[in-house]
């Protein structure tokens, strides 16, 4: 089975004294009904218009909350079956340390496609307070075919939103009025919203190196969003994950590499809250994440090491 470290459940008095949760808070549903121009629209061919119309109506609402609960039982079910004896997680107190008030960004490095499905897994099954998840990813893909709506539907309950076009490999760069849009929605969802946790790989694409431990540069959009939005944010180091689907799920029954989560403290960004807004405080920003997630990476190699 898995190896977890779990932390106390949290416990607050209330006034007659008696104990409740501390993860009981609001629900929100809904996150604002931010429109794209016609301008920024209009970059996108009308089979895209359709398919962002459509994800956008899934991540709302009561439907939100329905697909929510299918990636809870159906989704974190299937991915905890074909890794539960190679998983290793560290790090989860700080988690549960964080905000439910607040908006939560996960900031993780990014070798294989399957990081953040490792990620989501860990959080609907060893933290019991409500949430809603969102998944920035390329719009070339999963915005632009059948098969890519299909992906989204099957592997993230439709929660790879809100879609860029114009970032990562092969960006098409036509479409990035469109991805104005997209980073508003983004930081939007970042800013308000009790429950909402993003998953973001400050990298911007996969690091394809051999190396577990090395980074490619981080992006300034990370940056902007954290100075724009002033969300909860938490690093996340994972290793272990292949690309290779069929190998990767034999694996948890063949003796495939540990898969190992560590997620950090929360970082404190005040100093750099407080920096003027411009492009020289968004990449220090960028900058300081990656270090964090780095720092997570020598404690793994550490405890590596000791195995």
């Amino acid at each position: 089975m898995s190896n977890v470290q779990r932390p106390e459940p949290k416990i607050l008095a209330s006034e007659d004294a008696s104990p409740v949760r501390a993860d009981v808070g609001h629900w929100t549903l809904d996150f604002g009904h931010l429109e794209p121009s016609s301008d920024e629209f209009a970059v996108l061919t009308s089979f895209e218009r359709l398919v962002f119309r459509w994800v956008r109506r899934m991540n709302e609402g009561l439907w939100k909350r329905f697909w929510t609960w299918c990636q809870k039982v159906f989704g974190a079910g299937w991915i905890h079956l074909s890794t539960y004896n190679l998983m290793r997680v560290y790090g989860l107190e700080n988690i549960e340390a964080a905000s439910r008030d607040r908006p939560i960004l996960l900031v993780a490095n990014h070798r294989s496609f399957f990081d953040m499905y490792v990620v989501s897994t860990t959080l609907f099954r060893h933290t019991a307070w409500r949430k809603q998840l969102f998944f920035p990813v390329r719009g070339r893909f999963f915005y632009d075919s059948v098969l890519g709506l299909f992906v989204n539907l099957v592997m993230g309950w439709w929660s790879m939103y809100p879609p860029f076009f114009a970032s990562g490999e092969n960006p098409i760069l036509e479409k990035r009025a469109f991805d104005k849009f997209s980073f508003r929605l983004l930081t939007e969802l970042c800013r308000n919203g009790p429950g909402n946790v993003i998953g973001f790989h400050p990298e911007g694409t996969r690091n394809k190196g051999p190396d577990p431990y090395s980074y490619l540069p981080a992006q300034p959009g990370i940056g902007k969003i954290i100075k724009d939005a002033s969300p909860q944010v938490i690093p996340v180091f994972v290793a272990g994950l292949g690309n290779d689907l069929p190998k990767q799920v034999l694996g948890n029954w063949r003796g495939g590499e540990k898969i190992r989560i560590h997620f950090g403290p929360q970082l404190d960004l005040s100093d750099y809250l407080t920096k003027p807004d411009r492009a020289r405080t968004y990449i220090e920003i960028s900058k300081f994440v990656m270090s964090k997630i780095a720092e997570l990476g020598v404690e793994d190699r550490r405890l590596q090491n000791q195995n």
